[in-house]
Parts: structure tokens; sequence; C-alpha cells
């Protein structure tokens, strides 16, 4: 018989449908699963044999939310994601992707909200972007030397430029002619035909251009009337996609838009991702208000999930430099002003900190942040007494008002003063209630973007050392057989993608994990350069727990080491197009 080219041996397998899980052998030949055996088979049936006693084997995990779409071009290996077993990346998030306008208006909507310096990205979309269309760049990506598979959302930000112009598709008092209507409806069809999950829109105003021509304007998503977004919707309707949105927080009403197109009203429901359901320090109705628009949802008849993080919301911030800081008014104003001398004299002005101040106190105002300085600890300062403490206790020994020492900090170090702060997610016992809610989807890494703000590539392992953590408490959140569909086949169906399983006939997008490194601290963070950036950024690193991922049956990490190969060559992950999915063979070998 023909040899397998990969055995995985003496593993407890989870096929990512959430079914008992079982020790079980996987052979695997020409990038699927082949053969699955309840007795470990000769070796010599296999030209590679992956020794799998004591870890987990089970589907690669998708991460439903990044923001890779730059480095995709430059650096497609996305190495800090499979490391951790992710082998589906979603791009095209928040109604950013790079896909219809030029390539100065992809990065200028870009580079200021997921703060990626705009340097590094307007030069790789210069050097790389020769597509103008949907169906233009699915021939790129095909042709491109992916690391993980790739899906993508069409972004609205994207296409409303692409069409518009930057300056009109910014500006209030413009709303697109019906010729611009019809052109976005044919490129948002275009790219649905090609594969594109659907389209993503942004409502949250804080989210700002970057560049020297629509500096500080909001995402050309925010000026859209409801009834541009309705038209687009009827297309994402009829294709049976998926409409990702971010409501607006300034206005807690206006997600009542996305669930009156959720529930269709006489029409096909539409599947509705929104960001995010999360427990937030400053503002703790959030919670159980969107766990009641998911319930309304779904029980009118709605198809409907909220994103969720599965671990505490933790962010750092170089002085001013975090997108906190644009929700309320006198933020937003240091913000808006790029030069740091100019941005200073407008700290040390006292008209200004009395804004400030009376912004700080607000406490029925939207907020993400929590507005508590007491609960920001400093993490570097070139004045080494103040490193480990928080704002609030160094201002109380100096005798001034929080807001007042923080601005004299900024106005002092500059970026290197370096801070952070949990926004939320930072109960438990909360946490672990909402990880199991039906209308949610465990995801929202933001992986690619907020370099120096926050990272969670390894959100997978964080999601499944709350359950195992769960189990050896005695009390446990869910069966680990659920915990990986999760991450794996949950979000795959809904989606509607080839991915996410584990069974004969399915893709070999595998990850062998040790469990036992989960017993690391999963949040700690560390640097690393961004390969072909010129940058460093924050990562994680569990050493010890992925020992091997394979993507189309190619190893892609070895005893948990990246294969050179990932991202050089053709033949690891490839361009999943929505509604592809594939019957897979019965299992009965």
């Amino acid at each position: 018989m023909d040899l397998f080219d990969t055995l995985i041996v003496g593993g407890r397998y989870f096929d990512g449908t959430g079914e008992p899980s079982r020790m079980t052998h996987v052979g695997i030949k020409d990038g699927k699963v082949t053969r699955l055996f309840d007795e470990e088979p000769d070796h010599a049936l296999a030209r590679e044999v992956i020794d799998a006693r004591g870890c987990w084997v089970t589907p690669g995990f998708l991460d439903t939310h990044t923001h890779y779409d730059a480095e995709l071009l430059v650096s497609p290996s996305l190495s800090e994601s499979v490391r951790h077993g992710v082998t589906t990346v979603l791009i095209g998030s928040c109604s950013l992707s790079m896909v219809c306008s030029e390539a100065e208006d992809a990065s200028d909507i870009f580079t200021r909200v997921e703060t990626v310096p705009r340097e590094k990205v307007l030069p790789i979309l210069q050097e790389y972007k020769t597509w103008r269309s949907p169906r233009e760049w699915v021939e790129f990506v095909d042709r491109h030397p992916l690391g993980p598979n790739v899906i993508s959302f069409l972004g609205h930000s994207d296409l409303r430029t692409a069409v518009m112009g930057l300056h009109r598709a910014t500006d209030r008092a413009v709303t697109p002619t019906e010729a611009e209507q019809a052109r976005m409806e044919g490129l948002l069809e275009e790219a649905l035909q090609e594969g594109f999950l659907g389209l993503s829109t942004m409502c949250l105003k804080w989210d700002k251009v970057d560049g020297d021509r629509e500096w500080s304007k909001s995402l050309p998503s925010t000026y859209a009337r409801w009834r541009e977004v309705s038209r687009l919707n009827r297309i994402l309707r009829r294709y049976g996609r998926v409409h990702q949105g971010a409501p607006n927080a300034a206005n807690p009403l206006q997600v009542t838009q996305y669930l009156r197109e959720t529930l269709g009203w006489l029409r096909r429901p539409l599947k509705t991702t929104l960001i995010a359901m999360i427990d937030l320090k400053g503002n703790p109705t959030v919670r159980p208000m969107a766990s009641l628009v998911g319930w309304l949802a779904n029980t009118l008849g709605g198809n409907f999930r909220w994103q969720l993080l599965p671990t505490p919301f933790t962010v750092y911030a170089d002085g001013m430099d975090i997108v906190l800081f644009e929700e309320f008014g006198a933020g937003e104003m240091a913000l808006d002003i790029r030069d740091q001398l100019e941005r200073n004299e407008l700290l040390k002005d006292e008209q200004y900190r009395r804004n400030f101040r009376k912004f700080y106190k607000e406490k029925l105002s939207p907020r993400v942040w929590q507005r508590d300085f007491g609960d920001a600890v400093i993490l570097g300062c070139p004045d080494a007494s103040v490193v480990g403490r928080n704002f609030a206790e160094l201002a109380a020994e100096r005798g001034v008002h929080v807001v007042d020492f923080f601005l004299d900090m900024v106005v002092a170090h500059g970026r290197a003063l370096r801070w952070y702060t949990t926004v939320g997610n930072h109960r438990q016992d909360r946490l672990r209630k909402m990880v199991n809610h039906p209308g949610a989807l465990i995801t929202f890494s933001d992986a690619g973007a907020h370099l120096r703000n926050m990272a969670f590539y390894n959100l997978p392992l964080r999601f499944l050392k709350l359950v195992r953590d769960s189990h050896e408490e005695g009390t446990p959140v869910m069966s680990l057989e659920r915990a990986v569909h999760r991450l794996t086949g949950e979000q795959a169906d809904w989606l509607g993608i080839d991915a996410g399983h584990l069974r004969v006939g399915d893709r070999a997008d595998v990850a062998v994990l040790d469990p036992r490194g989960l017993d690391q601290d999963l949040e700690r963070v560390e640097w690393a350069e961004m390969q072909n950036f010129g940058l460093e950024r924050m990562v994680n690193r569990v050493p010890g727990c992925v020992r091997h991922v394979l993507i189309n049956g190619r190893k892609a990490v070895i005893e948990g080491e990246i294969e050179p190969d990932l991202g050089r060559t053709v033949g690891f992950g490839r361009f999943l197009r929505a509604g592809d999915r594939k019957a897979t063979a019965t299992e009965g070998m």
C-alpha cells in the first residue's frame, strides 16, 4: 500500500465536533486525514511519525479577528499565530481591508486605528499592491506563500473609499450617488462570489484616519447612513454570508439597527457578529446587556454572535499613545496633535487640564477605559523610583491631582513612560460564565495590530487553560471537547468554511500540544522582531506547549520551532472560500 506522509501516534484525539475525545492514531496523506486507527499502526507505514504520547491532537485553531492585512503581504508565515496552533486567520475586520482602495488610502485608514506605523505600512502597500478588486486580490493571495490559511471580510471603509474617494467618504454631508452605491454593491457581490466571508463595518467613531490628507477624521464606514449599509446587507443575505460590525459606544441604542438586520423582519435572517461582549470595569452593564441582546436576537429567529476575548483585557501604553484616550474629548484633542512639542504645550495648559479632569471624573459617559489612574501601573520610566507603582498613590504622595501628575509625567518622559491597566474580563467567575454563552464566538485577539499595546497571540491556549483549570478545581466550565469545538469546528461551521475539523477526509490542519505547557503564565508578554518590518512588538511565547503544527498536511512547527520554509514556499495555507465546504468521507476504514 502507499505510505502515509505522516502518522501521529499516541495522542488524545479531538475531532473538532465536540464529540468525546479518545486515544486515536491519525494517518495523513496528500494533505488530508485518510485514516484513523484505534490500535497503533506499524510505523513503517509512514514516511514520518510524530510521537504524541501525553499530548492532545486537535484541529488547528481559528483566529477569527486579526489585522494581519499588511503583515500578510511581506511576512506571510504569520508565525506568531502559527506557533500557538493557529492554522486559519481571518483578516478584513473592523471595516479595514486592503482590497479595493489605492495604496495610500488603504494605509491611512489602517495605520492609526491599528497602531502600526504608517512609515512601515505605506511602502509595503506601494510595493506589493497591484490589485484593485476582490478578484485580483484573490488571484494574488492564491499565488502567495501563505503560512496559515486565510479567510477575509471585505472592509466597508476600504470599499467606500475606493468608490467615493477618501475625502468624500469622510464628509458627513456627502452620501454616495446611485452610481456609487451600485458600484459598492457590485464590488461586494464580486467579493462574495470569490469566497469572501462577508462585509465588515464600523460605527465606533473613536477610530481615526492617518496621513496628511484627512488626518483624525473617523473611519469612512462611520459616515455611512444606515440605508447604505442595509442595501449592502441585502446582498449578504442573498448569499447567506456574514456582517461583522462594531456598534457606536456613544449611542447604545444603535445596536438595535444590527438587531433588526439579523432578525430580517420577514426576510432571511442575516448572520451578524459584533464587537464585543466584555465585562468592563468602567461599565459593568455592558456584559448583561450584551448577553440580553444576544439572547433576544437568537430567540426571535436571528443568527447573531458577539465576539468574546476569553482572558483579562490588559492593555499597555507609551505615554498617551493608546486608543483609550480617543474616547473622550480631552484625550482626543491631545492625540490629534502629532508634534510632541506642540502636544506638550497643550498638556501644560491649565484650561486643558481642567477639561481633562472634568472628563476623567465623569462616570456616566460611554467608556471602555475605567478612567482610574489608581488602576494603572508604571512598567518603565527614566525615573526608576516610580516603576511598579500606580499613578494615584504617587500623586497622593506629592499632594497633586492624579490627572496633573499623569500629564506632568507624560510631558517629562513622553513615550518613555510605559504603563498598563486591565480594562475588562477581570472577574474570573464572570468570565467563566461568558465563555459558555451560546451567542458568543471565542475570538477577538486583534493579532497583527496594536503592536505595543496588547498581545493575545496565544488566545486559544488561554481559553484551553481556563477550561482545564476549571476541571482541576472540580468546577468544570465545559468539557475539554466542547472547548476545542468552540475554537475550531463551531467557528468554521458558523462562518461556512472548510476548516476546524479533524475527521477522515478533512484537510490535515493539526495542532499537537502538551497540556502540561498550560501550567505556565500565559498572560506574560515579551518582545520579538517583526519579520521584514524592522520593528519589535509584544508577543506571547509558551515554550513546550505546542509541539507540532501541520497546515495542509505539511509541518509548520516542529518540536516548537517554526519550519524555515513557512511563508517562503507555496503549499502550506490557502485562501479558504466561504461556502466551499466539502463533504467528508465516512469514517469506516
